[in-house]
C-alpha cells in the first residue's frame, strides 16, 4: 500500500473518505502525535491523511526568514507514517501553490484530491493566497462541499509552555537537549553518510565516524553528546563531537563525529542516524593532542554512564573500535 504521495499530480485518490489534517508538521513532535491519536481514534473505516509540504512556507515567500527543518522531507513522512498516518501527500510549497485562492486549494486538495469527510486544522490555520482562508472559511466551504471542520487548540502543553518547532529549535541551539527530548517525545536525531576524515581520532586512539556535512535533522549545539548510532538496524552506544574541533585549528566547517564503542565497524559509504541523549560539555580547545586524548577518555566514562553501558572486560588495552 502507498502511503506516501508527492504533488498534485498523485491526486485524485480512490473514493474511499478520509479524515485530513494539514500543516508543516515540522518534527512530528509530541503536539503533532497527539492529533494524530485524535485522529485514529474517530477514523472508523475513513483513511487518515496528512498533507504537509516539502519546504517551510517561509523558504518560498520569505526566504531571510525561513527557519531550519528539525527534520528532512524524508525523515519527516516516515515519523507521521510511524505516528498513525495511513498516507501522507507532500505538495511541493511553490509560488504557484501559494498564489492558489482558498476555494481552488479547498477544490483541489480536499474535495476532489482526497474526498475529506473531516478536516482537522489548529485555531490559526490559514490557507490560499496572501493566507486568505481561515477557520471560518474553511467551515463554509465544508458545509458547501460536505465536510466538517475539527479545530484544535494547543493540544500539547509542558510546563506551562506552548510545545513548538520554535521552542525545540531554540532548545537544540542552546544546547537544552533534555528540553528538546520531552517535547519531541523522543531523542534528537539526525541522518546522513559517513565520509573520509582527518583520521585524528584514529591516532588519538578513538577512531570516528565522521558524517557528511549535508546532515538530514537539525544539528544541536555544539559540544560533546552521549548518543546511540544506529546503523544497518543495530544500535551502538556513541560519544558524539559537534564542532569544528579546536584543538587543531584547521576545521573550519562545523563536523559531526561519532565514536562507537566496544565495537569494530566499517561504516565508510554508510547512512547512519544519531540519537541524541545527553549534552555533556562544550567545546574546548586543549593545549595538545595528548591532553585532547585525555579528555576524551573522561568522556567516554561519563557518557558510558549516561546510556547504562558498563566498562568491557578488555578496558584498558589497545582500543578495538575502527571507524572511518
Amino acid at each position: 500500500m502507498t502511503t506516501v504521495l508527492h504533488g498534485l499530480e498523485a491526486l485524485p485518490l480512490d473514493d474511499r473518505s478520509s479524515i485530513v489534517t494539514i500543516g508543516k508538521f515540522d518534527g512530528v513532535h509530541r503536539g503533532h502525535r497527539a492529533v494524530l491519536d485524535g485522529m485514529r481514534e474517530r477514523a472508523g473505516d475513513r483513511r487518515v491523511v496528512v498533507v504537509t509540504f516539502d519546504r517551510h512556507p517561509a523558504a518560498v515567500l520569505a526566504p531571510d526568514r525561513a527557519p531550519a527543518p528539525l527534520l528532512s522531507v524524508a525523515q519527516k513522512t516516515e515519523a507521521l507514517i510511524a505516528a498513525g498516518a495511513d498516507l501522507v501527500v507532500v505538495l511541493p510549497f511553490t509560488r504557484e501553490l501559494a498564489a492558489q485562492s482558498p476555494e481552488e486549494f479547498v477544490r483541489a486538495v480536499l474535495v476532489d484530491g482526497l474526498h475529506a469527510a473531516e478536516v482537522v486544522v489548529g485555531s490559526d490555520f490559514r490557507y490560499g493566497a496572501r493566507g486568505a482562508g481561515t477557520v471560518d472559511t474553511l467551515r463554509e466551504e465544508g458545509e458547501r462541499f460536505g465536510f466538517t471542520v475539527e479545530v484544535l487548540d494547543d493540544v500539547c502543553v509542558l510546563d506551562g509552555q506552548r510545545v513548538s518547532s520554535t521552542s525545540i529549535r531554540e532548545a537544540l541551539d542552546a544546547g537544552r537537549l533534555d528540553e528538546a527530548t520531552e517535547a519531541l517525545g523522543r531523542y534528537p536525531r539526525i541522518r546522513s553518510l559517513v565520509v573520509p576524515g582527518h583520521q585524528r581520532g584514529r591516532d588519538l586512539g578513538y577512531p570516528t565516524a565522521n558524517l557528511a556535512h549535508n546532515a538530514e535533522g537539525y544539528i544541536p549545539a555544539d559540544g560533546v553528546y552521549a548518543t546511540w548510532l544506529h546503523v544497518d538496524g543495530v544500535r551502538y552506544p556513541a560519544a558524539t563531537s559537534v564542532g569544528n574541533n579546536p584543538t587543531f585549528g584547521d576545521v573550519p566547517d562545523k563536523t559531526i563525529e561519532a565514536h562507537a564503542m566496544d565495537v569494530r565497524l566499517d561504516l565508510y559509504g554508510k547512512v547512519v542516524e544519531l540519537e541524541f541523549v545527553r549534552w555533556m560539555r562544550g567545546m574546548q580547545k586543549f593545549p595538545s593532542a595528548e591532553a585532547l586524548a585525555t579528555q576524551m577518555g573522561v568522556d567516554e566514562q561519563q557518557i558510558r554512564a549516561v546510556l547504562g553501558v558498563p566498562v568491557p572486560p578488555a578496558a584498558g588495552s589497545e582500543p578495538t573500535a575502527a571507524h572511518a
